[in-house]
């Protein structure tokens, strides 16, 4: 798609890395993300909040009397470059901490190295429930998990009326994980849930799994996966006839669903971590505003603000990190993030143990807001 192809290009440039300061010792943060391959579009965007934080930041003084620099790589949509990406910020540019890294498989996959080099991450998207259940003090996650999302959103399964329901998820951690949290929520309610069935993460046609759930008497359809994939499979349902309502999963981006999906948006509902539509719904509605504001003079497209806020709150999670260590240091910067409280975008971050005794893992909690595309509009529908 054109439309398609000109959004991606203006990310692209908005997001340039830029070089090394010179002449001049930064703080150096790693920035682990998807800049290529299927989940490019919101890889981009977190790293765009991640670069407005940093500006932010830098115009106040830095951190430290220093200059914060983020060190940008492409993680390719792949777990086994993820990895590797991990390992060359922390072995080759000295990154003392990282952000990272979008989907739950490439973060699990990074763990390892985490845990081998002893630097800590923020992990601002990756849902699935293990990532902070192994067993790895080096995991700090400011994004709700597939059962904190399933747990906010149980107040909404009364009003919208939802009975029974199926699941069409994307084939890895996040969306077999969601699929089973929201699944046994709904069922703890004394709900049914008919089918749970899986697309491959580069599939271009699924009609074959909508058509299969187009058999069962559900009205509900909770789907699970990156908005690239979800604009597709809203205009094969649409298509197909499947009427049922539409319910996503992960945090969404509504207005590329609205640009490029159009009338098959209408009337689907999304889960939301930051809803920069209404940003009196933000923990701090001042920071959300001027985020915004911010982020419409980078020239960034608007609909990719609600994946910018996580990697915008990232950022300012380590900063305060790096704050209370007093040092660019790793295992200063570890034990000062259980310390750190901050009201963000995305809600009130503060870390709480999760995992195994001694070896315990930083979450977040979280609430998310839940809001409605109506006639090619974004509606609050609760906060």
């Amino acid at each position: 798609m054109s439309s398609s192809r000109s959004w991606m290009a203006c990310v692209a440039v908005a997001v340039a890395v830029s070089g090394p300061a010179a002449a001049q010792e930064t703080i150096k943060i790693g920035v682990n993300q998807p800049l290529t391959g299927v989940v490019a579009a919101a890889g981009n965007m977190v790293t765009a909040g991640t670069k407005i934080a940093a500006a932010q930041i830098n115009a106040k003084g830095g951190i430290l009397g220093k200059k914060l620099e983020l060190i940008i790589e492409d993680n390719k949509s792949n777990p086994t470059e993820a990895a590797a990406v991990a390992e060359k910020l922390i072995t080759r540019d000295k990154v003392p901490a990282l952000v990272g890294a979008w989907s739950s498989t490439y973060t699990l996959a990074v763990m390892p190295k985490l845990l081998e080099y002893q630097v800590p991450m923020v992990v601002e998207t990756s849902s699935a429930d293990k990532i902070t259940t192994l067993g790895n003090p080096y995991v700090f996650r400011i994004s709700p998990t597939n059962g904190t999302e399933a747990k906010s959103f149980a107040r909404f399964v009364e009003p919208l009326g939802i009975k029974k329901a199926d699941f069409l998820t994307v084939n890895n951690d996040w969306g077999l994980g969601a699929a089973a949290e929201f699944g046994k929520m709904l069922k703890d309610k004394g709900l049914t849930v008919n089918k749970s069935l899986t697309m491959d993460a580069a599939a271009q046609d699924v009609s074959a799994q909508l058509s299969n759930l187009k058999g069962t008497d559900s009205d509900t359809l909770f789907i699970t996966t990156g908005v690239e994939q979800m604009t597709l499979l809203m205009k094969q349902a649409q298509s197909l006839g499947l009427k049922r309502r539409i319910v996503t999963t992960g945090g969404t981006l509504p207005d590329q669903l609205i640009a490029q999906a159009g009338t098959a948006a209408n009337d689907s509902y999304h889960d939301a971590m930051f809803a920069p539509w209404f940003p009196e719904t933000a923990a701090d509605p001042e920071a959300a505003k001027l985020f915004i504001a911010d982020w419409g003079k980078a020239g960034l497209p608007p609909g990719g603000m609600p994946e910018g806020a996580r990697g915008y709150d990232a950022v300012y999670v380590l900063a305060r990190a790096i704050e209370k260590a007093g040092a660019a240091d790793s295992e200063k910067i570890r034990a000062a993030l259980w310390e750190v409280s901050y009201s963000g975008l995305t809600g009130k971050i503060k870390f709480e143990k999760v995992g195994p005794a001694g070896k315990e893992s930083g979450q977040s909690p979280a609430v998310t807001h839940l809001v409605k595309i109506e006639d090619g509009k974004v509606v609050l529908v609760s906060k």
